[in-house]
């Protein structure tokens, strides 16, 4: 990773109240939590007047009286919004995994809706230039995990906008699990794909604002134009009840926060022949499969992982993989949150159920090499290897990643 353009990147951010960061000295904020279009709301959009302005967004653009950001200023004559861009799953959230709402006019706007899933470089440059916007603006609630597709929609829209000669403004929104560390194995650049196009930590413990602040001066040969309006009264610290912002579920598998608090460990189930819970009211925290019995929960309790529990547990997806089978496993039961670790407790629930389920697999396509960054979670796993040891695998590439990520927090 490289700091060369950090000096580029100071003077292509602007320098007011609403982009500025507390100095490192500088006492906590004690104010009630205020997100990024709060601020910019309150200055009467002053950033976007006179600009023809789309915004990047899903269901999770809102109010605190959840309102949508979009409806909210396509209402007020100070903003001339023209466009809205829709990631994954859609403007209005419609469509499942691996789906998007395609190109359409919004009907309570009117506006012109353009997909932007799975679309990047220069076609995505060119759905900006078509849209006729000067200022791309971004504003979705991110769950801190690498793999979670709209912070790789933050990052190809920002390397579009560039290419396209638009500015780009960033909204910001909690981390939900805090920003207290980052966690997990680091992004090797041969697995990049659209979860994970960057060397970054599994678990990032980053805003919104801070990636888009990394990705530029990082990884986008030529940095945009970036504009990023940050909170108030957020500190690293807080959980996403702390901010007592209205939840709604960035995806149709992230129902709650703590589904979003033992993602970044349990997604890993995506890259096995278990269910990891799609089809069931608890996605993420109930895990299994046709076969697992008590051993599994016996298992993981033994191996006494802080701040958290695992009860043998039954329930029949209905839909996904298992659908409308009875399945054995464990729910995950998250008892202290500021001890609990996420990726340390995925690593442990995969080497267990390994070691006490015989019909364990790794889906065909090694998938699990994209969700981890490289190979060396399966090939240790499958060598025999511990979690402790599978997590040392990964220390000196996540303590290099740390060091560049101290370079772009904004919060204390």
């Amino acid at each position: 990773m490289r700091l060369s353009r950090r000096a580029l990147l100071a003077a292509t951010t602007a320098a007011t109240s609403l982009t500025s960061a507390p100095p490192a000295t500088a006492s906590p904020c004690r104010k009630p939590l205020r997100t990024g279009f709060e601020r910019l709301a309150a200055t009467g959009y002053a950033r976007l007047s006179g600009r023809r302005t789309g915004v990047v967004t899903n269901p999770t653009g809102v109010t605190r009286d959840v309102r949508h950001i979009v409806d909210v200023m396509h209402a007020d004559d100070r903003v001339n919004l023209t466009a809205v861009f829709g990631p994954e799953h859609g403007f209005r959230g419609t469509a499942q995994a691996g789906g998007s709402e395609g190109r359409y006019d919004d009907p309570a706007t009117g506006l012109p809706v353009y997909d932007t899933y799975l679309k990047s470089g220069q076609a995505l440059a060119d759905i900006f230039t078509a849209s006729g916007v000067d200022t791309v603006v971004f504003d979705i609630q991110d769950v801190g995990a690498r793999f979670y597709t709209y912070i790789w929609t933050l990052y190809d829209c920002m390397e579009a906008a560039q290419l396209a000669g638009k500015r780009f403004v960033v909204l910001d929104r909690p981390n939900p699990v805090t920003g207290r560390a980052a966690l997990g194995p680091v992004l090797h650049k041969e697995f990049a794909s659209f979860v994970g196009r960057q060397p970054i930590a599994q678990a990032h413990g980053m805003t919104v604002a801070e990636l888009a602040r990394l990705f530029n001066g990082e990884f986008l040969t030529t940095p945009v134009e970036l504009d990023t309006v940050l909170m108030t009264g957020w500190q690293r610290s807080q959980f996403y009840d702390a901010g007592r912002l209205p939840w709604v579920p960035p995806s149709p598998n992230m129902p709650t926060p703590d589904t979003a608090l033992v993602y970044s460990g349990t997604c890993l189930f995506e890259g096995t022949n278990l269910s990891e819970g799609r089809g069931t009211t608890r996605p993420f925290e109930l895990l299994g499969a046709e076969g697992v019995d008590g051993r599994w929960a016996a298992a993981v309790n033994g191996l006494g992982l802080p701040g958290v529990h695992f009860r043998e547990a039954y329930f029949a997806p209905t839909f996904s993989k298992f659908q409308g089978k009875t399945i054995g496993g464990v729910q995950i039961h998250v008892h202290d949150r500021a001890a609990f670790d996420p990726v340390r407790t995925g690593i442990a629930l995969l080497v267990t159920a390994k070691k006490v389920w015989g019909g364990f697999g790794w889906r065909s396509d090694n998938w699990i090499d994209k969700l981890t960054g490289s190979t060396w979670v399966r090939s240790a796993i499958d060598a025999g290897a511990d979690a402790d040891e599978v997590a040392a695998g990964w220390r000196e590439e996540l303590g290099a990643f740390r060091k560049v990520r101290r370079e772009y927090l904004l919060y204390h």
